[in-house]
């Protein structure tokens, strides 16, 4: 049996919204799909690529929505936040996507969120900067407090460290991450002792002055909020100087990076995700199962961004097939989704095998080329 899904190129997507338009009844849900095909978060995108499609074609396999296929029309999330903006708004402007979902860097988010927000509901799944919420932008990540909240001061007290450092990309994420980092250590006897920030896809020109900072500073400990291969080439570089003792705490390291690393066996370089392949628990075997029965053995590895964009497209399914699939009150409309228990809320749940998501955050650290999950917790 053939995956009951399609990716729709964006250039097919606008040719044929005309005919969209002169009948009024689309017949497929069409969402415009933002993940990383290149740049630094493109080590991501297969991942993320086979988790919305697994997603679509449980969707239509069970029916659709609404007597509808879902179909997903690819916008390479990883380009310059202006280009994939653009490309969004022809899209919206054209009426060849009903909806918007992705998983891609909070510069690519809030540049999307400007083009979209009040026009058409948009669903952004990975871990988020927090902030004001716009109109119809829904986020289904969590916010650096939550996502760092006991790991810092669990690594803090387990290894006694004294000195971080908080080394990030130059954008909002990062900077959100620091904060909440700064102020999560006050609490413990260690104190940062280094920020420092780099421009995307610019670690490699920027490492020796990073690492002889860490020297210098003798720092014990390393927050890193760096992203795809800027993250993978830091971890190299401080192998390769010797410093990988270090304690390393990564608020974006999943599978897909810590394979492009070459694994680590340091015993020092920890995660906290939402998810992690290895975890043991049903949903999460679970969706391991129907990803290798659709695609096979030799498919990614499905990781945090990619489970939780594959549960923000069932919710947009969920949330079209009862009519609420719009900008106004789509938060509230979420809530009652993803925390109701009556019959219409299982019944728009319906084409879910997995059923609605549940928020968690786990500590995790690199034992060679995969994670051990240190502590799950709710």
């Amino acid at each position: 049996m053939g995956i009951e899904a399609r990716l729709v190129d964006p250039l097919e997507a606008l040719h044929g919204a005309r005919e969209r338009r002169e009948t009024g009844r689309p017949r497929s849900l069409r969402v415009a799909l933002v993940v990383p095909q290149s740049g630094p978060l493109g080590l991501t995108g297969p991942s993320a690529v086979d988790a919305a499609l697994l997603a679509a074609h449980e969707v239509n396999t069970a029916g659709g929505v609404r007597g509808c296929p879902l179909e997903l029309v690819l916008v390479d999330g990883g380009a310059a936040p202006a280009t994939v903006a653009a490309g969004t708004r022809a899209l919206l402007a054209a009426g060849a996507v009903d909806a918007v979902a992705g998983c891609h860097a909070s510069d690519v988010h809030r540049a999307v969120r400007a083009v979209v927000a009040g026009r058409v509901a948009y669903v952004f799944t990975p871990p988020h900067e927090g902030g004001a919420r716009l109109p119809g932008v829904l986020r289904t990540g969590v916010d650096p407090a939550r996502q760092l909240r006991g790991q810092l001061e669990r690594l803090t007290a387990r290894h006694r460290l004294r000195r971080w450092a908080l080394i990030g990309n130059d954008y909002v994420w990062p900077h959100a991450v620091h904060r909440a980092a700064r102020t999560l250590l006050a609490g413990t006897p260690a104190q940062v002792v280094l920020e420092r920030r780099i421009p995307i896809g610019t670690a490699g020109a920027a490492l020796e002055p990073l690492l002889a900072a860490l020297r210098r500073s003798r720092v014990d400990a390393v927050l890193l909020s760096l992203i795809g291969r800027d993250l993978v080439g830091f971890n190299r570089a401080l192998r390769h100087a010797g410093l990988d003792h270090l304690v390393r705490l990564s608020a974006a390291l999943e599978e897909n990076g810590l394979l492009a690393y070459g694994g680590d066996d340091s015993g020092t370089l920890y995660a906290s995700m939402p998810s992690f392949a290895s975890l043991a628990q049903e949903r999460r075997l679970r969706l391991t199962e129907r990803h290798l029965a659709l695609f096979g053995p030799r498919a990614p590895v499905l990781d945090a961004y990619a489970e939780g964009l594959y549960d923000g497209l069932h919710l947009v399914a969920a949330l079209a097939e009862r009519r609420a699939l719009v900008p106004r009150g789509l938060t509230r409309a979420a809530g009652r989704l993803l925390h109701g228990d009556d019959a219409a809320t299982r019944r728009a749940w319906a084409r879910a095998p997995l059923g609605p998501p549940r928020e968690q955050v786990h500590l995790a650290r690199a034992e060679g080329l995969d994670f051990a999950v240190l502590t799950p917790r709710a």
